[in-house]
């Protein structure tokens, strides 16, 4: 009932109040929100894209890593976007300031607005009858990188329970430089290993293992990846039940999470560029 309540405190409003905004959403949970938000957190701004399939939110550094979160339109409780694309930069610290600011309870209603290009974006956040309201200031975007692989170029895809993977991590040396992936159709399938001034530490994960749920791989690829890129790709393991790692022609590397939060799923993306190809077959 309380949760009832609360989404109707936001969604009924005088309909004028919205007229002049290019995007309007309402979630009944701000948990939901915040929760992604934290797992792609590694810079201090992200860019917010909204479509009509939903909102993504995108984290850049240095071209070289790059992490999505997103939350698909039938999440929210209402979602209004008269444009066909709204695209805008934002702090995303602060974003995540005013959302914890109510944090302490699940059941509170977020409602999201922006009026276009140079405006602020405006959250409305409700628990009873207490109503906060705060406006962050948004910036030009810049231009990201399109690591987007497609289903045509992915070479290797392995899938496996994100505890494992978290697990693994966890056994790599983290004094060390780099981190070396390799996938094979053949022995030793899945690898990790790492070098530094301490020893070599290599981990391999057979095909057929309980860890792994699905493993698909076409030819051998092997490339290393600074471990400082690959620390920020352990955040969303901790929210996620599965995680896929695929590589394409290039080495790109890309994970993706099944995010579960509460009775909502979403999904995170995390890309990460090769240093050294060992080799590629």
């Amino acid at each position: 009932m309380l949760k009832y309540l609360l989404k109707m405190s936001l969604l009924h409003q005088p309909e004028h109040v919205d007229d002049d905004n290019v995007l309007v959403a309402t979630l009944d949970s701000v948990k939901v929100l915040l929760q992604l938000l934290k797992a792609i957190n590694f810079r201090e701004c992200g860019i917010i894209f909204a479509t009509e399939k939903g909102l993504k939110v995108t984290v850049e550094d240095s071209k070289s890593i790059q992490a999505s979160a997103f939350i698909s339109e039938d999440v929210f409780e209402t979602y209004t976007l008269n444009a066909e694309e709204v695209v805008f930069k934002i702090n995303l610290n602060v974003l995540k300031e005013c959302l914890n600011s109510m944090s302490s309870s699940n059941y509170i209603a977020l409602k999201i607005s922006y009026k276009g290009y140079g405006d602020s974006l405006r959250l409305i956040m409700s628990q009873g009858s207490s109503i906060t309201g705060c406006s962050i200031k948004t910036m030009e975007p810049e231009q990201m990188l399109d690591f987007h692989t497609g289903t045509l170029n992915i070479i290797n895809k392995v899938m496996l329970r994100s505890e494992y993977l978290k697990e693994v991590f966890n056994e790599l040396d983290p004094m060390a430089e780099y981190v070396e992936f390799i996938l094979s159709p053949n022995t030793p399938y899945f690898r990790l290993s790492t070098h530094s001034i301490g020893g070599d530490c290599r981990v391999d994960i057979p095909k057929d293992c309980d860890m792994i749920e699905s493993f698909q791989c076409t030819s051998l690829t092997a490339a290393k990846y600074k471990l400082s890129h690959i620390k920020p790709s352990c955040k969303p393991l901790s929210l996620s039940q599965k995680v896929s790692i695929s590589t394409d022609e290039r080495g790109l590397l890309c994970f993706q999470y099944m995010i579960r939060i509460e009775n909502y799923n979403g999904y995170i993306e995390y890309y990460c560029t090769p240093i050294v190809d060992s080799y590629d077959d």
